[in-house]
């Protein structure tokens, strides 16, 4: 880092590791890039998370540096199998690094090249690799200087351009082997004087060489250990995932066995250490999505930390853009936009898009960052919905002052959040030139730009299915008919019959993905239900929540409707708990309650209603292993058909999970039903299965329920 790129920070100063990164903008790296940049701190190479904070001593000395960090191995090439970030359409993809970070990257990796950060073998190979990187560096530097590669050989030394084990191999070398380089290398150099690449394309073949040089360059190795294996090294990449091997066998340079990819993890959690360990020791748990979980136990906080939000930035550049895997290293600016269902940096190109695909525009807005500019932002809408008149759309600006404010451009008023400018644009109707337009429903954030794509998979960025002409917003991914295959059935609902099934997947290689799932049919007899059939995985595909049952998507068939969901292992919690009603203890029961009110309280943080929260629709995804100390883990499964379309013979059979207002006038749905029913369930829970009213015959449960709003507390019995 030059002089003039550095800051200096006064004593007892505390500095947001996030907000450094960002807005000193020393860089000029734009806001869709910069979640590919880190800090490291010199004095032991870790990586800080980005919600780190760093108070500065009086008596401190502390550098870090601004580094691009997470990187995918081919990003530079033209074919459908390199990297490249999700386009609104197959032509329309860009490239993962822009021309700025690209330059920043080549400057990083120079660097390391030549000062020894990332070694590289002393070796005949590598030498001559190395002086056919030095050529291109002075072939580089003669561009920019506007000089001939001969002029920069003459007022430089060779080595200068090698890294520092090479020039202490060369300078070893007796005076003929010496001059033998020097000699080749001025050979090489006239040779070349006259090529016409430009510094751009000098140093993106000077990058590439380094890739294929040295795997060093962009990827970490952590030596942790594990229970069973002992001593491992876990490798990570964005190309390859997660990958691990024992210690020995990494020495004997034997390859890594794979563990996982990203978009395989579910949660990751950072606890202390055992207690033979040291006090500084941390055990990462990474939960996959089959059940499995690999515990690694790290020699530091500081490493744990390092590694976790490795595997976090990785999961949103792959999977989700606006999701976090652990709380411990969320970036602030994530959990805003979460909070705001902000879509973060996205392009016009993605926001228009995604508001065509919206079949009733009225009152739909997306709320996204600038891509240029930081402490910007957009809402983008659409003011022409008519059939006869091209829509047209709106982009309003949003900036951040100074002292933290919000103000919509060209109005008066400031706010001191994002969610109080919304709430009132929503009350008050906004005044575009000749248009009025009013907030009312947020379009949630979905695939974009944000994302690459690693493979030759498509990268069409369709963010809906065949729309139904009386589906409002339906936002799902869109799975064929021929990609799933049906076994054997699982049960039957009162409006969709279940299968376990196949789907098949195209993979970030090309090859196929067989995946178990969890078919859900709807009913030919209930196809007047098919609208609540279709919200429900709407609301289901627009969530990211580890206790909440992931839906791959649905398939759209002209004699069939089905929802795609993740395959569950250990069936659902009321069926689990009466089969181990013996076994199961009041620890056990409490972590289930504990894991089901999280997931309920992320549906409150998003005013979402489930109104279908009972045992029968929780699934056991992990069963507790007391040897390990491994606890369970379950998720809710989507709502099915809404009970505000249900008839109300219908009702009676959810009583007493549905609360006696909702049983008299069912639209009277709200976040309060919700609660009741996680009482019922929590009933069901401490009473191994059973529900309050068991006892009760048809013909009294509905006067019960009256009752039951002043219920007595259950009789059981508890295993301690």
């Amino acid at each position: 880092m030059r002089t003039r790129d550095r800051v200096w920070l006064p004593p007892n100063h505390i500095l947001k590791i996030e907000a450094s990164a960002n807005e000193t903008l020393l860089f000029r790296i734009s806001p869709p890039y910069c979640s590919l940049f880190g800090l490291m701190r010199t004095r032991d190479r870790v990586w800080l998370p980005p919600n780190h904070i760093l108070k500065i001593e009086a008596s401190a000395n502390e550098t870090l540096l601004f580094r691009i960090r997470f990187y995918f191995p081919g990003w530079y090439g033209s074919s459908s199998s390199s990297a490249r970030r999700y386009g609104v359409s197959k032509s329309s993809e860009a490239p993962v690094l822009d021309d700025i970070t690209a330059a920043y990257l080549f400057a990083q990796w120079r660097s390391d090249f030549l000062s020894g950060a990332v070694s590289v073998p002393i070796s005949l190979e590598f030498q001559e690799e190395c002086l056919g990187l030095a050529v291109l560096d002075v072939m580089r530097l003669a561009k920019e200087k506007a000089k001939s590669p001969v002029d920069i050989y003459n007022h430089n030394s060779y080595k200068s351009f090698l890294p520092k084990n090479m020039r202490a191999h060369i300078q070893n070398q007796h005076f003929v082997t010496r001059k033998r380089i020097r000699f080749c290398f001025r050979k090489f150099i006239q040779q070349f004087g006259a090529c016409k690449a430009t510094p751009r394309d000098l140093k993106l073949k000077y990058v590439v060489s380094l890739e294929t040089l040295q795997a060093a360059f962009y990827s970490e190795q952590f030596l942790v250990s594990e229970a069973s294996a002992g001593d491992v090294c876990i490798l990570v990449s964005g190309s390859r995932g997660m990958r691990w091997s024992k210690v020995k066998e990494a020495r004997d340079r034997e390859d890594p066995q794979v563990y996982c990819d990203f978009s395989d993890v579910i949660d990751i959690s950072v606890k202390q250490g055992s207690k033979d360990g040291s006090v500084e020791n941390r055990i990462v748990s990474i939960n996959r999505r089959d059940g499995q979980t690999l515990e690694l136990e790290f020699h530091s906080l500081s490493e744990a930390l390092s590694f976790v939000s490795l595997i976090d930035g990785y999961y949103r550049l792959t999977t989700d853009a606006h999701h976090y895997l652990c709380k411990e290293v969320a970036p602030p600016r994530l959990l805003e936009a979460i909070q705001n269902s902000c879509h973060g940096p996205v392009s016009t190109e993605f926001a228009i898009s995604r508001l065509r695909r919206c079949e009733n525009h009225r009152g739909v807005y997306i709320l996204r960052c600038s891509p240029r500019d930081y402490d910007r932002y957009f809402l983008s809408f659409v003011v022409e919905v008519s059939v006869f008149i091209q829509l047209e759309f709106k982009h309003c600006l949003v900036v951040r002052s100074h002292s933290g404010e919000f103000v919509l451009n060209g109005a008066k008023c400031s706010f001191s959040s994002l969610g109080e400018l919304l709430q009132h644009y929503q009350k008050e109707a906004l005044r575009s030139d000749r248009h009025v337009f009013q907030f009312s429903r947020r379009c949630p954030p979905h695939k974009s730009n944000l994302l690459v794509c690693r493979s030759s998979q498509t990268s069409d960025a369709r963010l809906s299915p065949s729309e139904l002409k009386h589906i409002n917003q339906m936002i799902f991914h869109k799975i064929h008919k021929e990609d799933l295959e049906t076994m054997e059935g699982l049960g039957q609902g009162a409006f969709t019959q279940v299968f376990r099934g196949v789907r098949r997947e195209l993979g970030d290689y090309g090859e196929i993905h067989k995946m178990d799932v969890v078919l859900k049919v709807l009913d030919k007899t209930h196809r007047n239900y098919t609208e609540s059939f279709f919200e429900s995985a709407s609301m289901m595909s627009q969530l990211s929540h580890k206790h909440l049952l992931l839906n791959h998507g649905v398939c759209v068939c002209a004699d069939e409707h089905i929802m795609v969901q993740e395959y569950v292992r250990f069936g659902s919690l009321d069926t689990y708990l009466k089969r181990n009603c013996n076994t199961i203890n009041i620890t056990w029961k409490l972590e289930v309650a504990k894991q089901l009110a999280w997931a309920l309280h992320h549906l409150e943080e998003k005013n979402l209603i489930h109104g279908n929260v009972c045992a029968r629709n929780i699934l056991v995804t992990r069963e507790e292993d007391r040897k390990t100390g491994t606890p369970p883990f379950i998720k809710l499964s989507d709502p099915g058909i809404s009970i505000t379309v249900q008839p109300r013979e219908l009702l009676v059979d959810r009583i007493p999970w549905v609360p006696p207002e909702c049983v008299k006038d069912s639209k009277s749905l709200s976040l309060a039903a919700d609660k009741w029913s996680f009482g019922t369930t929590l009933w069901e829970i401490y009473c191994s299965g059973e529900h309050p009213l068991v006892a009760y015959d048809g013909s009294k449960v509905q006067d019960a329920t009256i009752q039951f709003a002043v219920q007595y507390a259950p009789r059981f019995s508890v295993r301690f």
